[in-house]
């Protein structure tokens, strides 16, 4: 099955595609590049994309999004960052799948990585989740361009240095289930009122929530009742994780296990 026609790529970016293409992957590195893979041709700050079109199509690419004529096939755009940002959207769009979304001062990339796992023993083969980090405005929609049509649950990891940066990422990730796992000083110097400002940051990735979302809130964090206070405005249902004896799952006990790992006894 493909991931993306060039009729559909055309249409989500609003470019015009100069033949009849299919791709299975996506990419904007041309080192990544996989046997056909869509190439995404990206002007940056340190150098130009499209100076790596043929790089990408000799890897194996089996078209290119472009913001110029090229000799292979290719969709042109006006903007290929922006048709990036519209390949997301159309991929959200068009899925079935459970979405969750994952922010936090730490323990974003284990916990996607987690849920990822636990996930697929349930639905082997149908979890698509963000590879690496990529939690910006550039690896959101690039992690949504590449879930596959029939995916049942996608996992994605949304980050910030500063305000306003996440609402835009989770309105783009749209959420039914959006998770904060603790607030901590990171990236604090971009904050005047300090970790308070991160709090409220974070809790901006609620702001996503479909109709009937579930928002879950670290517990045993200090920030709690601000985060609390934000998921009431956006989510229909509110769980909590900790050690209270209130929390909707409650850790009671964890230790480190001989071979790596750890041995955790929890209430849910």
């Amino acid at each position: 099955m493909s991931l993306w026609t060039s009729s559909e790529l055309a249409k989500a970016t609003g470019g015009t595609a100069s033949a009849e293409f299919e791709v299975t992957g996506v990419a904007f590195d041309s080192r990544e590049i996989q046997p056909g893979d869509l190439f995404i041709a990206m002007r940056g700050e340190a150098t130009d994309g499209h100076l790596f079109i043929d790089r990408a199509m000799a890897a194996g690419a089996a078209g290119v999004i472009c913001e110029q004529p090229v000799d292979h096939p290719h969709v042109l755009v006006a903007d290929s960052a922006a048709a990036l940002t519209a390949l997301g959207h159309a991929a959200r769009a068009r899925t079935g799948a459970t979405v969750i979304g994952v922010t936090g001062s730490a323990g974003k990339t284990s916990t996607k990585e987690a849920l990822f796992h636990a996930l697929d023993r349930m639905a082997p083969g149908a979890v698509h989740r963000s590879v690496k980090s990529y939690n910006n405005h550039v690896g959101v929609p690039l992690s949504l361009a590449r879930m596959p049509r029939d995916a049942r649950f996608g996992v994605f990891e949304m980050g910030m240095n500063h305000a306003g940066e996440l609402a835009e990422l989770t309105r783009i990730v749209r959420p039914h289930i959006a998770m904060i796992t603790t607030i901590a000083p990171a990236h604090i110097g971009n904050f005047s009122n300090g970790e308070e400002g991160i709090a409220d940051a974070k809790a901006e990735i609620f702001q996503g929530l479909e109709p009937g979302g579930t928002a879950i809130v670290p517990h045993n964090n200090r920030h709690y009742p601000r985060l609390y206070a934000a998921a009431q405005t956006c989510a229909h249902v509110i769980r909590r994780f900790g050690s209270q004896p209130d929390s909707e799952t409650r850790l009671i006990d964890a230790i480190r296990a001989p071979e790596g790992g750890s041995l955790v006894t929890a209430e849910i």
